[in-house]
């Protein structure tokens, strides 16, 4: 329970040091992160954000996850049968991961292959990147046979 307490508050020190004020909508927000391990997607996250305040828009719960998300506080992806999806940043430092497409069981791994110096056209500067692979866990595919 301690543990929970410091997550949701080391996301709402993040939150203020970005220059948000802490609200009562923002606190909930960063709660509804630390309590479910899994993913999220903007409407799951509004469902429930709804339940507690009925003026909340869809469009202001997204535009908050976005901008989580440019923080650092959450990471997004993009299933291909659920969309974009959030959950709470799991590392602090820059990794990478493998994402199971039939449970969501996510393995973090630090191989980065922009670190190979990829030949890209032009005089391109990258500010920052993604890279996922999606694939089917050992214990789905032992569930498969």
């Amino acid at each position: 329970m301690e543990e929970k307490r410091n997550r949701v508050k080391d996301m709402l020190e993040t939150m203020s040091r970005n220059g948000w004020r802490v609200t009562e909508q923002r606190k909930m927000l960063a709660q509804i992160f630390v309590d479910d391990d899994g993913y999220l997607s903007p409407k799951d996250v509004y469902d429930q954000m709804a339940v507690q305040y009925p003026s909340v828009s869809f469009d202001t719960v997204y535009r908050n996850l976005r901008m989580l998300s440019d923080m650092g506080v959450l990471e997004h992806f993009y299933f291909m049968e659920g969309g974009l999806k959030f959950r709470e940043n799991c590392a602090p430092h820059h990794h990478h991961h493998l994402i199971c497409v039939n449970c969501e069981k996510t393995l973090d791994f630090d191989y980065c292959p922009m670190d190979q110096g990829p030949e890209l056209p032009g005089s391109y500067k990258i500010l920052r990147h993604r890279f996922e692979v999606y694939g089917i866990c050992e214990g789905c595919q032992a569930d498969q046979t």
